[in-house]
């Protein structure tokens, strides 16, 4: 897109050894200093073979932004809870460099500043200016955007982007999850080791819930690791008598019979009640997002799928300039190379 290019920014899409494209993007563009730099973002490492980008950017350590693979460049640049879980989660060290969210850091001469997005705990927006001035801010996944800055080129996700979706609209039930546990003292929620199971606790320890939380190793390692107020917590099966579990949604199953059991999620397909809580920003809340940042030109990059193209063409359809992930290519412009 030529509004891109006047704004001295190329985003493009790299492709693996089959051919295929490679996840997410990455963006290239001239540092103040005039030198092309290149930040892969959320994507996968580019085999040693190739040209390697100046830093490989992850905003959080969910499987879907692929920091399993980035985590194990000395380019790889997250926050230290990013880290930490990517440890946790996948047995590996991570070989890049941190830094406490907030921060502002050097990465080849390029002063990026780092916001917090709220989505998962550690997860970060990143935002850099080129050598005309131009602000570029990548949000990664967003539950709350309130500190996110303005800037010219908005790179961001559109997971419930779809405005024509109805699933895509959604509050919190807060109530409907406090009710849930000080009806029952004998309560299990299903929650994702990362991400939802720490949201669990901060809930529970919001709503005053001090006793003993039970969780299965994985959620119980993460969550005392990156949370620093998480109270008791104990492995699964510690005899702690009615105490709340917080387990993986498959894991329900294997809990006992007599124990409530109920699924913090927007989805329908579970056998237990679900109660909606969610990491992200509903179609509201991301057009709100938009609206607010003021953005030039925005770029959709995640998820697969429709709603890239769909939340794109809504902005498209209220003002905005917007692109999506399928309509970028791995074609450079030739002020770029």
């Amino acid at each position: 897109m030529q509004e891109l290019v006047d704004l001295g920014v190329m985003i493009f899409r790299e492709k693996n050894s089959r051919g295929s494209f490679k996840p997410h993007i990455s963006v290239k563009f001239r540092s103040a200093e005039g030198k092309l730099v290149t930040f892969s973002v959320d994507t996968t490492r580019t085999p040693a073979k190739y040209q390697q980008p100046d830093a490989y950017l992850i905003t959080h350590a969910h499987s879907d932004h692929h920091g399993k693979s980035a985590m194990l460049s000395e380019s790889a640049v997250c926050s230290e809870k990013t880290a930490l879980a990517l440890e946790i989660r996948h047995d590996r060290k991570y070989a890049g460099r941190t830094f406490k969210v907030g921060e502002t850091i050097d990465i080849k001469g390029v002063k990026v500043r780092t916001f917090p997005n709220f989505h998962t705990v550690g997860s970060t927006s990143f935002m850099w200016e080129n050598e005309l001035g131009t602000k570029i801010l990548v949000t990664g996944d967003v539950k709350d955007a309130s500190m996110l800055p303005e800037c010219d080129v908005l790179i961001t996700e559109a997971n419930y982007g779809d405005p024509g979706d109805a699933t895509c609209y959604f509050d919190d039930d807060l109530s409907g999850f406090e009710c849930a546990f000080r009806d029952d003292p004998s309560i299990a929620f299903g929650a994702y080791a990362f991400g939802k199971a720490q949201r669990a606790v901060e809930l529970l320890r919001g709503f005053g819930y001090d006793g003993i939380i039970e969780m299965d190793e994985q959620s119980l390692s993460l969550t005392r690791t990156l949370l620093e107020d998480a109270g008791e917590l104990t492995h699964l099966g510690g005899s702690c008598g009615d105490c709340i579990s917080v387990v993986p949604p498959w894991d329900l199953d294997k809990l006992p019979d007599h124990i409530s059991k109920y699924v913090m999620t927007g989805r329908s397909d579970y056998r237990y009640p679900a109660i909606q809580i969610s990491d992200h920003l509903d179609a509201r809340g991301l057009e709100s997002m938009v609206k607010d940042i003021a953005p030039e030109i925005t770029v959709v990059y995640h998820p697969k799928g429709h709603r890239p193209a769909r939340f794109a063409k809504h902005l498209g359809a209220i003002g905005f300039n917007a692109l999506s992930i399928d309509k970028i290519s791995n074609v450079l412009s030739n002020e770029f190379v």
